[in-house]
């Protein structure tokens, strides 16, 4: 993107090569550098800087990023406990990192003219299939075939087992795709909306001196909308994590 203003509300979504990588020999144009590499490492430079800020080890009195990232610490610890016991604290690093990463890249993206990272369903539809994969690959080596045990209910009759395994199969691999959809359109469809409004406020308020004054009634709804996506940022993050959680659940404990 060439210009500063958006001629469409697409163009945030869009993922743009700062740096080609060509080879005559081999294909490296995966190597090459886009804003969604680098947004990832900016995403996890914040990630370390806020843990780093948080260190308060000549302090009696925590800080304010001590505060902070303690509470998010004990938030996804008392998660993690209430939803698998003490054999889950094992996967709470990983509950954690997934966390703190979704929520930052969520609100890093709130920033006007930024790129929207868990807008790209290819990107989070990857990552719950990830996840997914290594849950069932956690359910086989615990379980062995009684894995298979969790595709049939408890006290089912004979007659409906074939219909319910297929249901309950379908539900299990559709696992993979709707944790990362359900991230990824939330996402789109809050920063569509805060963009196609912006943009048409700042057409209103351009028009004259009496519509600029009369626009910041709709500014200030939309300001609004922007707490809400904010908040929107967290709550995905958080059911992301939550529904990770049950999925481990039933790899540890097969129910």
């Amino acid at each position: 993107m060439n210009n500063m203003i958006m001629m469409s509300p697409l163009e945030q979504f869009e993922m743009n090569k700062y740096i080609s990588l060509t080879s005559s020999f081999v294909d490296i144009s995966w190597l090459s550098i886009t804003n969604f590499s680098v947004y990832t490492i900016m995403v996890f430079s914040i990630m370390m800087a806020l843990h780093t800020l948080s260190i308060n080890n000549n302090g009696i009195i925590p800080s304010k990023w001590s505060m902070s990232v303690e509470s998010m610490y004990s938030t996804m610890q008392s998660m993690v406990y209430n939803q698998m016991g003490m054999s889950g604290q094992y996967y709470f690093p990983l509950i954690y990192v997934l966390f703190v990463f979704m929520l930052v890249s969520n609100l890093f993206s709130m920033i006007p003219y930024n790129f929207a990272m868990m807008s790209h369903l290819v990107f989070t539809v990857s990552l719950s299939s990830i996840m997914w994969l290594g849950v069932t690959i956690l359910g086989f080596y615990n379980f062995k075939l009684e894995y298979f045990g969790l595709f049939v209910p408890a006290g089912t009759s004979l007659p409906l087992v074939p219909v319910l395994v297929m249901i309950e199969l379908l539900s299990y691999m559709a696992r993979s795709i709707s944790l990362g959809l359900r991230t990824g359109s939330n996402i789109t469809a809050g920063h569509l909306l805060l963009v196609i409004l912006g943009g048409l406020i700042f057409d209103f308020m351009s028009s004259g001196v009496l519509f600029f004054m009369l626009g910041f009634m709709p500014l200030a709804l939309v300001l609004g909308i922007m707490c809400t996506e904010c908040a929107i940022a967290l709550i995905q993050a958080y059911v992301f994590c939550i529904l990770a959680c049950s999925y481990i659940k039933e790899a540890i404990y097969l129910h």
